[in-house]
């Protein structure tokens, strides 16, 4: 039987922060407040949580949290002792990004998906299709309204997709796709979905929580 510390040929990672008031969705800390914005990136890290556990549900697949904030021990007693966990460490979203890919195909996973916990739209069913299509691929990309992705799986590590982007701009996406094309590397897309980033952002996490049972799952 597998252990829950080994990664498996397929790979999630998600990349959050420890939900600690004001250094945590800092562009909607006017709208809500420092606590109230941390209280949504817990919100939005444990949603994004049952998703994946809906897919674990469905297939075979190891769960890696990168985080930023906190450490190892307030992690583990936020979201549990039966999640892999790493801190993303130093540099730039794609120097952490690419860290953490190299370190899993390093541990023998095949196909890696990279998520956020910003984007309430990656569904269960989002995860699956992603790794299925993984299979054929070497790209997988989830383009985001703003410009940037929400999700990106390799099976193989392409170094090149992480350098010289221009992280947090509407050019995020675009600088990606032109490279892997440049580079000839086979991709496909996802459905394009919107972050929670800014406050005018906020009416899609409630709808989100409208739709879902998550207020009920989490005070059970």
């Amino acid at each position: 039987m597998l252990k829950l510390s080994e990664v498996q040929k397929q790979h999630l990672i998600i990349f959050t922060r420890y939900p600690e008031p004001g250094k945590t969705k800092t562009r909607l800390i006017p709208a809500l407040g420092s606590v109230g914005a941390a209280h949504l990136q817990q919100q939005m890290t444990e949603y994004t949580l049952l998703q994946v556990g809906e897919l674990q549900k469905a297939i075979g697949v190891s769960v890696e949290v990168r985080f930023a904030g906190g450490g190892l021990e307030l992690m583990q007693d936020w979201l549990g002792g039966e999640l892999l966990y790493a801190s993303q460490g130093e540099g730039d979203l794609g120097t952490r990004m690419a860290r953490s890919l190299v370190d899993s195909f390093r541990k023998n996973a095949e196909y890696i998906i990279i998520i956020g916990s910003d984007c309430p739209g990656v569904t269960s069913q989002i995860l699956a299709t992603a790794f299925q299509e993984l299979q054929t691929v070497d790209l997988v990309l989830g383009p985001a309204i703003d410009g940037g992705y929400y999700l990106i799986g390799v099976r193989r590590f392409i170094p090149e997709l992480f350098a010289n982007i221009d992280w947090g701009t509407s050019q995020v996406l675009q600088q990606t796709v032109d490279i892997a094309a440049d580079l000839g590397v086979s991709s496909i897309y996802l459905p394009t979905l919107a972050d929670v980033d800014r406050p005018e952002d906020l009416s899609i996490w409630q709808e989100v929580l409208q739709q879902s049972v998550y207020l009920r799952k989490t005070r059970e």
